[in-house]
């Protein structure tokens, strides 16, 4: 479905590097600095050298506390005070809910009742207060729009926000740090707040390095925008074991920068991330969600050439409901 907005007709707000070296400040202290590991067998197995960028070690679990503690530290007194709304499937929520946390700001999360348990368990123990709603009940931007005319909180949406987007950058200026004589990075798409952030950054510290954004097959809103050039959306909630990209679209930032920076979009089946699900558990003993396997799984399946390259990807987090994916793995066994 598309939404007849082209490149030309989205927003022209700018988000620069200097806005990620600004986040990168904040942060400081503050997240981690995640590490980057590198599979003797993954490198054998591609002929490439792989890098993975592990945000699963990030606090909360994953890449979304450096978007949300930048986006809440950003924030002046008076909207401090009205306290922060936001709305997650469960990493943005717990990003949101431990930045307000540590900076004292009162906060609340509307999350869908099939959310992950853990990531549920997990935003209520940093003390957010939860909102919960059916998703087949609602569509998110009506609710959002009726619980923010009841409450006076400042909203902070997962993705496109400046902040948001800006502190997800870090994730990239850091890994370019490390390696910064990448070819290609790869990187998962829900929203694209992850995928602009690194964008950005790629542009600014390495533009020899190509940008490629993987999406669910179930969920290629933003591989179809991308090709068709006008934004396509999703017209109900994509059926995807990666809960983080059930996205319905792009933003209104982010699709212009994955417009203007990204240099390609592809995707893959639940089958082969549930596949690099397994791998990355039994060659590297990383703990990866759905979602976050993502970029790993277009270069273990080959959707993506990278022999003779050196290749990064973005682990985006390890928030899994080990009991779901479980079933999720002994079902597509019997497949």
């Amino acid at each position: 479905m598309s939404l007849g907005a082209s490149k030309a007709e989205t927003s022209k707000v700018e988000i620069s590097y200097a806005q990620v070296e600004q986040a990168a400040t904040r942060l400081l202290g503050v997240a981690h600095c995640t590490p980057v590991l590198t599979s003797r067998t993954v490198d054998s197995l591609t002929g490439a050298e792989v890098f993975f960028k592990a945000e699963n070690f990030q606090r909360t679990g994953s890449f979304k506390f450096r978007g949300a503690y930048n986006a809440l530290a950003s924030l002046g007194r008076v909207d401090r005070g009205r306290g922060v709304l936001a709305f997650s499937s469960g990493n943005h929520a717990q990003g949101v809910a431990l930045a307000g946390k540590i900076l004292g700001i009162q906060t609340a999360i509307v999350m869908p009742k099939d959310a992950p348990t853990a990531k549920l368990a997990a935003t209520q123990g940093y003390g957010a207060e939860i909102l919960l709603y059916e998703r087949s009940e609602f569509q998110q931007l009506e609710l959002q729009r009726a619980i923010a005319t009841e409450r006076d909180n400042c909203i902070i949406p997962p993705f496109d926000h400046p902040d948001v987007i800006a502190g997800q950058g870090t994730s990239a200026q850091e890994f370019f740090a490390v390696v910064p004589d990448l070819d290609l990075l790869l990187v998962c798409c829900g929203g694209g707040g992850l995928l602009s952030g690194c964008a950005i950054v790629a542009q600014a510290l390495a533009p020899q390095c190509r940008v490629i954004g993987v999406e669910p097959a179930a969920a290629d809103d933003a591989t179809r925008s991308f090709r068709a050039k006008i934004l396509q959306t999703n017209p109900t909630v994509p059926q995807t074991i990666c809960d983080g990209a059930r996205t319905p679209q792009l933003g209104e930032l982010t699709f212009p920068i994955v417009m203007r920076l990204v240099h390609d979009m592809v995707t893959v089946s639940d089958a082969e991330v549930l596949a690099t699900l397994q791998m990355l558990a039994e060659r590297m003993k990383l703990v990866v969600e759905p979602t976050a396997a993502l970029a790993a799984a277009a270069v273990l399946q080959g959707k993506v050439a990278v022999a003779g390259k050196r290749v990064g990807v973005m682990i985006s987090g390890g928030n899994v409901d080990l009991a779901r994916l479980w079933g999720e793995i002994s079902l597509s066994a019997l497949d």
